[in-house]
């Protein structure tokens, strides 16, 4: 994975003011990523066909810079009630895992503690009808605070983990600790047991799993949407 802090930054479309959205107004979506790079994918997928404000949040690399731009963005209008979803690249843990391949999270984990994502059978359902013919891993996703190889790959796998990031743990449990809220967690990855970034077809893999990246938005619009339908 990518190396070195980057800084925060967001981009946003049909952002309100503060204190301009009324009582049935639709909550927005906040989408957080570490990286420019992942930034653009996302962005470059269109935020046309939300159902309200999206904001793609670029925070930085780590849990730190994750915790920091998550807590500071939902501490203002219109973001404070937002639904969040976490989301870039990961590295694979099971064998099978190809770049390109998409992780679903059941829940994350990190030393801090586990946080439980909110329709996942959703989330997948939408991602294969936006991208057929990808395969969509589904279970628990775990944090790290510096980038995993070799036998620690190994040790989160047997843990139970699929994937493993840097920052999905932390952005989840950031969110729900500004109020309660959907979260989920939704990862591409972009290298694997059998793939890993050190060996040669590194760039072919990378290339494969941006392309991915800036194909998921109609799914995230998706799962934001079912979120706002009456429930029974």
């Amino acid at each position: 994975m990518p190396r070195g802090p980057e800084p925060a930054g967001s981009a946003s479309a049909g952002s309100a003011s503060a204190g301009s959205r009324s009582a049935g107004a639709v909550p927005p979506l906040l989408i957080a990523c570490a990286l420019g790079i992942e930034q653009l994918a996302l962005r470059s997928g269109g935020l046309g066909g939300a159902a309200g404000p999206v904001n793609v949040l670029r925070t930085g690399m780590g849990p730190a810079h994750a915790r920091r731009a998550v807590a500071r963005q939902l501490g203002r209008e219109p973001w404070r009630d937002a639904a969040v979803l976490a989301s870039g690249f990961c590295a694979g843990l099971a064998p099978g895992m190809h770049p390109g391949d998409l992780v679903v999270a059941e829940g994350t984990r990190d030393p801090d503690g586990d946080t439980p994502c909110t329709g996942t059978e959703l989330l997948v359902k939408a991602l294969v009808r936006a991208l057929p013919g990808r395969t969509v891993h589904t279970g628990p996703l775990t944090g790290s605070d510096h980038v995993v190889r070799g036998h620690e790959r190994a040790e989160l796998l047997a843990g139970g983990a699929i994937a493993v990031d840097m920052e999905s743990a932390a952005t989840l449990r950031t969110a729900l600790a500004a109020g309660p809220r959907p979260v989920a967690a939704v990862r591409v990855v972009v290298d694997a047991p059998e793939h890993e970034l050190v060996r040669i077809g590194t760039v072919r893999g990378g290339i494969s799993a941006f392309r991915v990246l800036r194909a998921v938005l109609p799914a995230f619009f998706e799962w934001h949407r079912s979120l706002l339908l009456p429930r029974r």
